[in-house]
Formats: structure tokens, sequence, C-alpha cells
């Protein structure tokens, strides 16, 4: 069992990202999500990336920054997309993170100005044919990132894990599922 930090995507707490978390849940770990957007959600990725930009990043990098104060520090992150950001932001910050998991999204530490934690596994899952797909990010963090796991899905969409976007592939998500939930169960001092 393992607690888990999960950051939305650019929806925000959609359906589908609690319906993610609550298969999280039901293999035994413990869940949080905390809501970046206020209770607000969007009906297409655009629109919230809009709401991101209109607010600035950084009033979400504070509000992550809140939502994870009443967390321990031993917690595995996750992100979904804009969630990705939000869960680097807190890995590089903090000491103690177990692991990371990231959906639709890859995080290079340089970002930061920063070389990614050596005892922090990482996994990420991505669609080969995602529009917002960035390859080159993607190569980069394979080569940058100690012990890092790329896969990538014979999907097209950007959310293909979330339930409750167009986007949803079902083979692709319960495949990524799978690894994410073999992968959490396997982090040590969980």
């Amino acid at each position: 069992m393992a607690e888990i930090v999960f950051f939305h995507h650019a929806r925000g707490l959609t359906d589908g990202v609690k319906a993610f978390a609550q298969t999280l849940r039901d293999a035994g770990n413990v869940v949080h999500t905390p809501d970046l957007f206020d209770g607000l959600t969007f009906e297409s990725i655009d629109d919230g990336v809009r709401h991101i930009h209109s607010l600035g990043t950084k009033v979400f990098a504070e509000r992550s920054e809140a939502a994870i104060s009443a967390f321990p520090s031993r917690v595995v992150y996750g992100g979904a997309s804009f969630g990705v950001h939000a869960a680097t932001t807190q890995i590089l910050r903090h000491t103690g993170a177990l692991g990371a998991f990231f959906l639709y999204e890859v995080p290079l530490p340089s970002w930061w100005g920063v070389e990614w934690p050596l005892n922090v596994p990482v996994q990420a899952h991505q669609a080969e044919f995602d529009p917002w797909r960035q390859p080159e990010v993607e190569a980069h963090f394979a080569e940058t990132v100690p012990g890092s796991e790329l896969y990538l899905y014979p999907a097209s969409g950007h959310l293909f894990l979330d339930s409750d976007s167009a986007d949803f592939d079902l083979g692709a998500a319960q495949l990524a599922t799978q690894r994410i939930l073999s992968f959490v169960a396997g982090l040590p001092n969980v």
C-alpha cells in the first residue's frame, strides 16, 4: 500500500480523474487528489489551459504547495499533463518522495535548473500519436532521469487514460493502469 498524491490535468478534477484515483484506491492505496481549480472543470483541454494562463502558473504552484502541506512527506506523486508540473515541483522542492508516475507528459528537471533525485524512481506514460506529444522532450527525459521508464501506447488522444474524455482508449488505459499499479506496489518503503 502506498500513499499517493495525484494532480489532475488541465480539464480539472474530472470524473475520469476521480475514477482513476478510485482504481488506485481499490488496489489498497491511499490517494489524495488536490483540486487546484477550486471545483472548476472544463469541457476541453484548451479551455483549461486558458484558465491556467488567466490566473498564471505561480497561482497553481502556490496551490499545489499548499495542498501537499496536509500530507506526509513520504508519498508517491502522480500527475496528469498539467498536473505533471505540480507533481514534479513538489518532488524537486521537498525530500521524501518515494516515486512518481506521469501521464500524458514528461518533465525535464532542467526546467527547474536541477537534476532528478537519484532515489526517486519514475514512470511516464504517453500516447504515441498524441497531438501534444513532444518526442524530443521524452528522449531527453529518458537520457537525463536515472532509471526512468517511458511507455508509449498506440493511442491517438492526449487524455487516453481518462474515462471522461473523448481521448479515452480502453486498451491503453488498462495497460498503463496495470503498469502503474505494479510500479507503485514495487516501490521500497511502501
